[in-house]
């Protein structure tokens, strides 16, 4: 296993890292405790020190797994993070609440890497408002948490401006080689480096997108490259390579997933890809982007809509549906991200678009967004959809 510093810390942490987001599971959708416990604490005696769980993984259960995975001498292995469910923040009180109830349920005085979780810009505004900041200085002071971060899902713009509002330890982005212009992106990336934040990367993998079925020109590709790796080992290797990078988490759930993973990251060197290494991946990126259903690159040039959709998440997670093997699961995905489960409470669906055309003059791809989002609203919100919706709101208010 090979470690990074915390720049502002210097905390030697794993670079990878365990997400408890996608834990093993039983017939009845319950976390197989047995199996997700040994696996847990199989990474940790193999060198893996940071894990990362959030108040609404597993419909609000891998908190107190963890606290329980963690026990007979675990939980001084590792470095620990968990997230303040932002969304259910309504008062400066609730933010104190909710840590407490969380240290109870991890079964633990302190919080190594405390979020701020799932931030967008208006979501920031209202916690910001609140007194997120006088929370977490009063955290620091009296020990609850060690370090202070937030994890990001909205617009690089955004991004930015976050960074600048309180001197955050560390940020927490979506990247991967198919995200480099996406949410943060690599600009974001590098402006919080640039600041002595530490970086910590979820989706590496997109969620297992770029793993779990790979298209037959994408494999090709690969091929053709003289060192062979798993598309998995290629996409890790591309977000390590980044000496930005602190941690990047992977939510491992299969035991032969947990092996590769700690196989690589046991070689994973800041700057150690080729350059031919580099422009192979640019190759799978480019025909990625040919086999994706919409050519949109997450400029938001399109945005704001003056309806109100979100029209690059709609076609992120269109193009997620043609990606993967588990269309159920990504359509309740599609259900919680736009359905303001994890935001303010405004749905920002693809059925809300009323036609107006105001986005067509704007893309640079040319897009025909309104033709494209019927698509989505056809193959995401079918049958099942107000049942996904109620689901996802469920399992993110989970108390």
């Amino acid at each position: 296993m090979l470690y990074r510093k915390m720049p502002k810390t210097g905390d030697e942490l794993s670079v990878l890292g365990f997400g408890c987001m996608r834990l093993p599971v039983k017939a009845d959708g319950s976390i197989d405790e047995e199996r997700a416990t040994r696996q847990v604490r199989d990474a940790i005696d193999q060198g893996v020190n940071y894990v990362d769980t959030a108040w609404p993984y597993h419909m609000g259960q891998s908190e107190p797994f963890v606290g329980r995975a963690l026990a007979d001498g675990y939980r001084e292995k590792v470095r620990l993070a968990t997230k303040l469910p932002s969304w259910l923040i309504e008062s400066r009180e609730d933010m104190d609440k909710y840590l407490n109830a969380q240290l109870e349920k991890l079964r633990t005085g302190h919080i190594d890497y405390y979020l701020v979780h799932a931030l967008v810009g208006d979501l920031w505004d209202k916690v910001e408002a609140l007194g997120v900041a006088d929370f977490l200085d009063r955290a620091k002071a009296d020990g609850r948490i060690g370090n202070a971060g937030f994890s990001f899902h909205g617009a690089g713009k955004d991004f930015s401006r976050i960074v600048g509002a309180y001197p955050w330890d560390f940020c927490q982005i979506q990247y991967n080689f198919l995200d480099e212009q996406n949410q943060a992106g690599t600009a974001g990336m590098e402006y919080a480096a640039s600041r002595g934040m530490g970086v910590v990367v979820m989706e590496p993998l997109r969620g297992g997108n770029l793993t779990k079925t790979v298209p037959a020109a994408i494999q090709e590709i690969w091929d053709e490259a003289p060192t062979k790796r798993t598309p998995a080992e290629w996409a890790l290797r591309w977000v390590w390579n980044h000496p930005e990078v602190t941690v990047v988490l992977s939510g491992m759930n299969e035991e032969s997933h947990i092996r590769e993973n700690l196989r690589v990251a046991d070689q994973a060197y800041a700057d150690s890809l080729t350059e031919a290494e580099l422009d192979l991946v640019k190759q799978v990126e480019r025909k990625y982007r040919e086999i994706l259903k919409v050519a949109c690159t997450g400029c938001r040039y399109c945005m704001p809509c003056p309806s109100g959709v979100n029209i690059p998440l709609c076609f992120e997670e269109y193009n997620n549906l043609h990606l993967v093997d588990n269309p159920d699961g990504e359509k309740f995905m599609y259900a919680a991200r736009l359905g303001g489960a994890v935001a303010l409470g405004n749905p920002e669906f693809a059925s809300l678009c009323v036609q107006c055309g105001e986005c067509v003059e704007k893309c640079p791809q040319h897009l025909d967004i309104p033709a494209i989002l019927q698509s989505v609203v056809e193959e995401l919100e079918g049958p099942g959809f107000e049942k996904r919706v109620a689901m996802a709101k469920q399992a993110f208010k989970q108390t």
